[in-house]
C-alpha cells in the first residue's frame, strides 16, 4: 500500500478538479502553483496548449520589488502583475484554477489581486 503524503493529495485534487475546468481561446485558465519559497501563475490556453502570460516571484522584471517583503505581500504582486500582462495582450476574463491548492493564504491574495487588477473569474 503506498504511502499517502501531501503532495500526493493536491495532485489527486488538482487532477479531479481539471477533469471539469479547461482554458479556451475566449477564456483562458489563470494556473496558481505555490511552492515552499515562491509562487507562479500562468495563464493558459488549453486548446492550443500555450501560455499566453505569466509572473512569478523569481521573474527578473518583478525581482527587485519582491526584496525584502513577505510571501504574502509577493503573491499580491504576482496576481496584480499578472493581471497587468493579460490585460496588455487583451484578457479580461479568465477560469481560476487553483492548482489543488487551498484557497487561503498565499492563493486567496493571488486571486484577490488578480481581480484588483482587472481579470474577472
Amino acid at each position: 500500500m503506498a504511502e499517502k503524503n501531501r503532495a500526493d493529495a493536491r495532485v489527486r485534487r488538482h487532477v479531479r478538479v481539471r477533469k471539469s475546468l479547461a482554458g479556451t481561446p475566449s477564456r483562458p485558465r489563470l494556473n496558481v502553483f505555490r511552492s515552499l519559497s515562491e509562487i507562479y501563475a500562468q495563464v493558459i490556453d488549453d486548446k492550443a496548449g500555450t501560455t499566453l502570460v505569466s509572473a512569478s516571484s523569481i521573474d527578473g522584471e518583478l525581482r527587485a520589488e519582491m526584496a525584502g517583503k513577505s510571501k504574502l505581500e509577493q503573491a499580491k504582486l504576482i496576481g496584480a502583475a499578472v493581471a497587468k500582462r493579460a490585460q496588455v495582450k487583451g484578457i479580461s476574463s479568465v477560469v481560476f484554477d487553483r492548482g489543488g491548492f487551498l484557497y487561503t493564504g498565499r492563493v486567496k491574495a493571488l486571486a484577490e489581486a488578480a481581480r484588483e487588477g482587472g481579470l474577472q473569474f
